[in-house]
């Protein structure tokens, strides 16, 4: 299997199923701290150390997600911790995009 953070993501615009539990678990070995929720989300929080730094970090994934055509969901709560939410809104659920774009956001922590 093709590492994650070597792909880009493909443009989704529906069409397609959701890829199902057997389809995401290898992506899952590469995004260990990452946990689908429902079968249809892929999520992760972060902690950092004061409210300024979680900030400079969405910056970051915001970046990474403009660069791929592909965006989360973010949630910043508790002046410190921020949630990021994955799925492909066109298809309902799962696709590699998620996926792929959790493993470059790993990469900035």
């Amino acid at each position: 299997m093709e590492k994650l953070t070597e792909q880009k993501c493909e443009p989704c615009e529906g069409g397609v199923d959701p890829l199902t539990r057997d389809q995401f678990e290898g992506y899952l070995e590469q995004v260990p701290d990452w946990s689908v929720r429902d079968d249809k989300y892929v999520e992760r929080e972060f902690q950092f150390k004061d409210f300024v730094k979680a900030l400079e970090w969405v910056n970051k994934v915001g970046d990474i997600a403009e660069e791929e055509g592909h965006h989360p969901d973010i949630y910043i709560h508790s002046w410190n911790k921020v949630k990021i939410t994955l799925w492909t809104h066109a298809i309902g659920g799962l696709s590699i995009n998620d996926f792929v774009v959790a493993s470059k956001i790993d990469r900035v922590t």
